[in-house]
Formats: C-alpha cells, structure tokens, sequence
C-alpha cells in the first residue's frame, strides 16, 4: 500500500511522543496499476459494469414511453376526456425524473453508486408493477410519478460509473453505448407496446417491463461492483484502523487522499446536508451547468415532442393501426444506432488528437467537434418531418426526417454527457443531477402543449416553428462551448 506519513502542526519538543501524536496515515492506492482501482480493472470487468448500468438506463426510459401507444386505451377504461390529462400519462415519469436525480445523485457520493442505484431500481420495480394494478387515473399518475422516482437513478448515475471506470481517451466508446440506451428504449418501448395494446391490455406494458427489470437487477447484484473511488478507500481506510492496535497506533489519523486535514466536518449529518445541497449549489453558482441544462432541456424536450406525436401523424393522418403505427419508432432506432456506432469509433479519436496538438493535455471541449453537426441536423429534421406530413407524402419521408432528428439528439446527449464527466469527475453525479433538472421538466411539458400546438398551426408549421427555435438557439450553442468553454468553466469552484 502506498501510504504516506504527513506531520500537522507539528511542534519542536524534546518528547518524541509530541511528534507521533501529530502524524497522519494518509491512505491512497497501491500504485498506479492498483487493481482494486476501477479504472485499472480488466476490459471485461469494465464492460460488464457499463453494459449493466446501460441496462438499468435503457429499461426506465422503455417505461417512460411505453405507455404513449397504450394511452387511448386507457382514456377510453377511465373515462379521461381531456388530452392534457390523456398526454400526462407518459409524461408525468418525467417529472419524476427532474427530482429523483437531485437527490440520488448526491446520495450515490455518500453511499456508493452501485448501492443507490440498485435500491432506486427496486423501488422503480415495485411501483412499475403496481402500475399495471391501477383502478382509476388518479392511482396510475400516482404509481407513475413514484416508480420515475427510482427510475431515475441512471440519469445521474449511471455516467459517473462510467466515468469512475474508464479513462478519458477510453470514455468514448463506454459512453456511446451509455447514451445509446435510455434513447433506445423510447425507441422499442412504443414499439412493443403498440403490440401489446392491439393484442392485449395496457396493464401488460408496465408488467412484461418489470419482468425484464428483475432480469436485469439480478445481474447487478451479481456484477456491479462500487466503483466510486473516495468510498472504496475510505473502506481500505477502516479495514488498516481496525487491523491496528489502538493501544499501539503510531498514528494520530487515518484518512484518505480525498479527506482535508480537517475532518471535524464528517458526520453523516454534515456530509448529507452538503452532498443534497451540492446539485443546487451547482446549478445556482455555476454557469457551464446552467447553459449545458439549458441546451439539454430544449433538445430533450423536443425528442418527447416528437415520440408523442408519433402516433397521431401515423395514426391520424395516414390512417394505419395502432401496431402499424408504432413500427414507424424503428425510424428514431435507425438514427439513434447508426449515428452511436459513428461517434464510437471517432470521439476517442477526436479527443486524442486535439489533445496531442494542446501538448499532451487534454479539454472536456476536446468532446464537442460531433455537436456542430447535432446542431445543424435537428432543423433539418424537423422541416422534412412537418412539411412531408403536411403534404400527405410516402410515409417513408417522414421517417427520415425522424431519423434526422434521432441522429442529432445521440451526437448532443454523447457530446455532453462525456464533456460533464471530464469536467466534473468525482461530482458528476451532481452535475449529472443538475443539468438533468432542466432536461426532464421540458421532456414533462413539451408533450402537454404538444396537441394544442399542432392542431392550432398544424404539422408544417408546427415543426417549422421548432427548427427555428433550433437555429436560434442549438445552432449558436457548438460555437460557445467550444470557443468559450474553459473559460466558463474557468469561473467554477467544482469542475476541473
């Protein structure tokens, strides 16, 4: 064990018991290639832990959307004659989702990630199935908003694993599968359940969910080790305090590299009133955060905009059936996945480059080259998408602009994500928590004006007035990272 023996207000004194009073046993890894630390784990290790927490973030967000094709379905068995109320079905888990992370986040730098995030997903499991067992509307919102709750756990967890795991020039590839999974499962979720609701009954898509949920929490239990590094070390640190002969301790202290030489400040009352404040300390006091949020929230909520209305393009103006309807969710996969697989292969390498050409060291700007095209996509999309449904087109040109759209989204969520855990390490799962605020409010709301919206300036004018918005705001954004970002980040006391 590398250990080192650090004197604290030492004074000059002829007793030599003065000197070992004031000595510190400071516990840090066993060298650079310490196996018990989680970035030095094996590949096969680290893509167990990422495939795992991928799994955890492709499930909740399947829940999240499942239920859009279901929802007449449900109107018709409650009795639910306003489309707020009938929209609020599936987009009252996102709401979850903007308080959940604020608080499961923080508690994953007190507890350990792997522990929160197993326990949130119980907790989502057993809401999940209660869903299927509702009686009335208001029982459904209820059971809803509390399984998004736990749900909500990989939001901000689940990068700051992968950002415990993996180095920075290996992050890429971990982090394309990671972004890849919570916008796949918006994907097959309306797929499958569009399926279901034909074939079956609704209650059925928040059960066959929970069925494939307790597959995936057994292989947690299994494979997910810790990974956050002050925990694993300050339990190395317990294990060297009660090895050690109090009586016979050279020691005055034992504590961590990541531990201050003042620890009068850690009592778990302390701790878990500093770690739940820090998501709000960090959007409040640190701007990167406030315009990352921003972004997020106008990309995040015009993706659900777009995966609610899905069904009454397809349904209401081409006239195909409900499970016909869903396969058009494909067009989003294709997107999705097409571009991933692209940036796996190239954010590595993009990241290496330019940090090479800085002299070795490297940005969390170095991640953003991909959203300059993210940016341009998303209008682009947009106008294909409104203007061909408008015009009554082949069903087939819609869909590529969904694609567009879905392309756009992946290159914004995997360019940011990666960009806050370079920024942020050890208090990614705050960062996470407080950019993800913002970002599930507007996946909440953008659905509810959604009907009103369309009906009122219809499709081509409807996703006109969205690529503007694009242009004005998603188009700018790229150009201020990059130029502007380290000196942002700069003004801030948590991030690198």
């Amino acid at each position: 064990m590398q250990t080192s023996l650090k004197l604290t207000g030492s004074k000059a004194s002829s007793n030599p018991m003065d000197k070992i009073d004031n000595e510190v046993l400071v516990v840090d890894w066993d060298g650079p290639d310490d196996p018990q630390n989680p970035k030095n784990w094996s590949f096969k290790r680290k893509w167990a832990a990422t495939a795992i927490v991928s799994g955890f973030a492709f499930l909740t967000p399947i829940s999240s959307s499942m239920v859009a094709p279901a929802t007449s379905q449900l109107a018709v068995e409650f009795g639910v004659h306003d489309s707020a109320v009938v929209a609020l079905f599936t987009s009252i888990f996102l709401l979850a989702f903007a308080i959940g992370p604020l608080f499961l986040g923080p508690m994953s730098e007190i507890y350990g990630r792997s522990r929160i995030l197993q326990l949130a997903n119980l907790w989502f499991l057993a809401w999940n199935v209660g869903c299927g067992f509702a009686q009335n509307e208001k029982q459904l919102l209820v059971f809803r908003f509390l399984s998004g709750l736990g749900g909500s756990a990989p939001v901000s967890i689940g990068g700051a694993v992968l950002g415990d795991c993996w180095r920075p020039e290996e992050r890429g590839q971990a982090f394309a599968l990671y972004s890849l999974a919570p916008l796949l499962g918006p994907v097959i979720g309306p797929i499958s359940a569009a399926w279901i609701a034909e074939r079956s009954t609704w209650r059925w898509v928040f059960w066959s969910t929970s069925i494939v949920d307790v597959v995936i929490q057994l292989l947690g239990l299994f494979f997910l080790r810790e990974t956050y590094p002050p925990l694993l070390l300050e339990r190395k640190a317990n294990q060297i305090r009660q090895s050690m002969d109090e009586e016979k301790l050279p020691y005055k202290e034992v504590r961590t590299i990541f531990e201050g030489d003042d620890r009068t400040y850690i009592s778990w009352k302390a701790i878990m009133r500093k770690a739940l404040v820090r998501p709000f300390v960090l959007f409040y006091y640190e701007p990167i955060v406030q315009l990352l949020g921003l972004y997020l929230a106008y990309v995040y909520g015009t993706m659900f905009l777009y995966i609610t209305t899905i069904p009454s393009i397809f349904e209401g103006v081409y006239r195909q059936p409900t499970g016909t309807a869903g396969l058009h969710y494909i067009a989003l996969g294709v997107g999705f996945t097409g571009t991933s697989q692209l940036t796996a292969r190239t954010l590595d390498k993009l990241y290496v480059r330019f940090k090479n050409q800085n002299g070795g060291v490297g940005r969390p700007e170095f991640r953003l080259p991909a959203l300059f095209l993210g940016a341009f996509l998303f209008p682009i999309g947009c106008l294909i998408t409104g203007w061909a449904v408008q015009a009554h087109t082949h069903w087939i040109v819609p869909d590529i602009g969904i694609a567009f759209v879905a392309a756009s989204t992946i290159l914004n969520f995997q360019c940011v994500q990666t960009y806050i855990v370079d920024a942020f390490t050890l208090h990614a799962a705050s960062a996470f928590a407080a950019v993800s605020c913002l970002r599930s409010l507007a996946g909440f709301s953008f659905p509810l004006f959604a009907p009103a919206m369309y009906s009122t300036f219809g499709f081509g004018k409807g996703d006109t007035m969205l690529a503007v918005i694009a242009l004005v705001i998603g188009c700018p954004a790229p150009w201020i990272f990059w130029y502007h970002g380290e000196r942002i980040r700069h003004a801030s006391r948590h991030a690198q």
